[in-house]
């Protein structure tokens, strides 16, 4: 399994990770859910990584697979008054991931991050490890860390 930039990342800051490869099925309606059901995961502790702009500006939002981001509140979180999804091309563009396996750690262009709160008081967590088809388990305290992301509520 190649060494993602991600876990490039990761390995570089000494972060231990578990690996979790599963089958990526492209048509699944929500991969995150899916990901989750193939590795016998809790939807809430599975989390998909979001690329947004915020007036216009990117950022990544990680919240629980199950859940639905809340624009008003990720505007709050980053300081603006408006938020909305990035368009598929250019998040890939600006992560150097594809769309169902970008992953907050070591995309080509860093920018700000935020973790949901309410997912950062588990013990473990599983984030897209920067290929579809691959999680990594983590400490959230330590993907909050690694990521230098606040950890605020996002979800609708």
């Amino acid at each position: 399994m190649a060494a993602t930039q991600g876990l490039k990342f990761l390995e570089s800051k000494g972060i231990p990770v578990t690996l979790h490869p599963y089958d990526y099925d492209p048509n699944a309606e929500a991969v995150g859910l899916a990901a989750a059901a193939a590795l016998g995961i809790d939807p809430a502790l599975m989390l998909k990584t979001l690329m947004v702009e915020v007036d216009g500006k990117p950022v990544c939002c990680v919240i629980p697979s199950d859940r639905q981001l809340s624009m008003k509140k990720v505007a709050e979180a980053f300081g603006g008054k408006s938020a909305a999804m990035m368009a598929v091309a250019a998040a890939e563009k600006l992560t150097g991931y594809k769309v169902g396996g970008i992953s907050p750690f070591g995309p080509k262009r860093a920018v700000p991050v935020a973790i949901e709160v309410s997912a950062c008081s588990a013990e473990r967590v599983w984030i897209n490890a920067g290929q579809r088809g691959l999680l990594l388990g983590i400490a959230p305290a330590q993907a909050k860390a690694a990521l230098a992301a606040q950890a605020v509520a996002l979800i609708a």
